[in-house]
């Protein structure tokens, strides 16, 4: 208890330094939002990386799918690094922070409002950002729970929650955005050390490598139902190929349209740092994710001591990497002590990243797009600074509050999986911001009523999924409605992919309502700037 005790403490007086430290950099709406539009390569990397993997990932998908798909599960992990890093930089960086820069925009709704002259879709884009950022924190703070509530025997978790949210919101309130980066920096490794030394433990404790995926290969328990298939779990791509690409889609690909990560374009420094960050960004999502997922196809091992339902499967999904995490603690000794602390700043780091991400995402859409916008008198920019601050501290508390909440609601924490709320959020946002704000960035002829219609489609796939499962409980027979209306995770996908659609066709369709003025958005990109022979072969 007193080394978990000692690294928590740290943790904490360092992520605290950092905002007072950081203050300054937040004097200005526009240092306090994106950091002054100065942030170098290392801290965009790592702000995208912490705020993409949290203790949703470690805890809730990992779990999940590690046991669903076995080690076929990294697949997820290498998706996360190559569609959801790699090619989201590589694709989205340097056009969104021109773009944004050019037309004046800090917020993904605030880009709609202005690249489409519409006053409607900046209200409404807003209001959709705000209501499906919730689902989002609750899954969260529900990862926590499971990891505290393993650690932490007889100490009540919700002044753990209470005390995370209160630091969380000192170093975002104090330091803005800049703060923000630079303890998601100071995460960031903790999280890469953390990932590297859990692995090495539970491949360690099993004989190694080689040792541990025969283990996971010959149990007879984990032969998947009605087949003799005994290596499932061990194979190229597990049990359940169909649904592994679900997840590989909405994790990867889910992250082009989610305002959280494509904020951190808006504040790069310059091209030099989206080079360096492509890179920085893709080996941290490799490590992270790819450590997570094949961690978690491991989970099987331990089946002894996970509480099991009548169907044959875990109670709780959520509670097989705590169980891995206990079980490796017993074994190590001392030396799982050290680690299960250094577990535990992980998680912290992960989710307090993340959490700061997504305050910061919902506090100044709020204010910029939403309050603003609605106002009748012209907000000063102190008073703007003033209003992010205080829906920073509100967006806090309430997320606290749902946190503790489905803890002591064991009915519905039992009910409400990780990866269900996440698979909620991620699927409603991507559905209805990704495509629309993919070809904005490419195409002059996209038009408002394109991005009314990905809205509408990607909310309406994910509200119908989410009734005809959670409320009216529908048990469909036809394959295309079972794939993808029986999991939240398949519909945000369906959403996805439709808006990829829609939006080209609803644009050709309405192909004069194009803003007049268009050209001069894209007239960023035709700037000419003098580069040296490094960069350009011209003479």
């Amino acid at each position: 208890m007193a080394i978990k005790i000692i690294f928590i403490v740290l943790f904490f007086a360092v992520t605290v330094l950092v905002g007072v430290v950081s203050r300054k950099r937040a004097s200005s709406l526009d240092g306090f939002v994106l950091g002054g539009r100065s942030v170098g390569p290392w801290l965009s990397a790592f702000s995208f990386g912490t705020s993409y993997f949290s203790a949703v990932i470690f805890i809730g998908y990992a779990g999940r799918f590690g046991w669903n798909f076995g080690l076929a599960s990294t697949w997820i992990g290498l998706g996360n690094a190559f569609i959801g890093s790699l090619m989201a930089w590589v694709i989205l960086g340097r056009r969104t922070r021109v773009m944004t820069q050019h037309i004046g925009s800090k917020t993904m709704p605030d880009f709609f409002g202005l690249r489409f002259n519409s006053k409607a879709l900046k209200i409404v884009a807003a209001l959709i950002v705000f209501i499906f950022l919730i689902p989002y924190t609750a899954s969260l703070f529900n990862g926590l729970s499971q990891l505290f509530s393993a650690s932490f025997a007889g100490i009540d978790y919700a002044w753990w929650v209470v005390i995370m949210a209160v630091l969380t919101g000192v170093y975002v309130i104090l330091g803005g955005y800049m703060g923000s980066a630079i303890n998601n920096f100071i995460q960031g490794i903790i999280m890469l050390v953390g990932i590297v030394a859990v692995v090495g433990a539970v491949i360690n404790c099993h004989g190694g490598l080689t040792e541990a995926i025969a283990k996971l290969s010959a149990n007879s328990f984990i032969t998947p139902a009605g087949t003799e298939f005994e290596g499932a779990y061990t194979s190229f791509l597990g049990p359940q190929p169909l649904q592994l690409l679900g997840v590989v889609v909405l994790t990867s690909l889910g992250t082009w349209g989610l305002p959280q990560m494509i904020s951190k374009f808006y504040s790069i420094k310059d091209e030099k740092a989206i080079t360096k960050g492509t890179v920085i960004s893709t080996v941290f999502a490799l490590v992270v994710a790819g450590g997570c997922y094949f961690l978690g196809g491991f989970g099987r091992l331990y089946a002894s001591d996970i509480t099991m339902g009548a169907n044959g499967a875990p109670e709780s999904f959520d509670a097989i990497i705590p169980t891995m995490l206990t079980a490796v603690n017993k074994a190590l000794g001392v030396g799982g002590d050290v680690l299960i602390g250094l577990v535990l700043i992980l998680v912290l780091s992960a989710s307090m990243s993340t959490l700061s991400s997504l305050v910061m995402t919902s506090s100044s859409t709020l204010t910029l797009d939403l309050i603003s916008s609605v106002s009748k008198k012209t907000l000063s920019e102190k008073k703007k600074m003033v209003i992010m601050r205080l829906l920073i501290a509100l967006s806090i508390a309430v997320s606290a509050f749902i946190a503790i909440l489905l803890v002591v609601n064991t009915e519905l924490a039992g009910k409400l999986y990780i990866s269900d709320l996440m698979g909620i959020s991620w699927g409603a946002l991507a559905g209805c911001f990704l495509a629309p704000f993919m070809y904005s960035l490419f195409w002059k002829k996209v038009t408002p009523a394109a991005v009314w219609a990905s809205f509408a489609t990607g909310l309406g796939i994910m509200i119908t999924e989410f009734v005809l499962t959670s409320v009216l409980k529908i048990t469909f027979e036809n394959a295309f409605m079972k794939y993808f209306f029986n999991s939240s995770i398949n519909a945000g996908m369906l959403a996805m992919l439709v808006g990829l659609v829609v939006v080209p066709v609803v644009s050709l369709l309405t192909r004069k309502s194009v803003p007049e003025d268009v050209d001069k958005m894209f007239e960023c990109y035709d700037k000419e700037v003098t580069v040296s022979v490094k960069t350009s072969l011209e003479d």
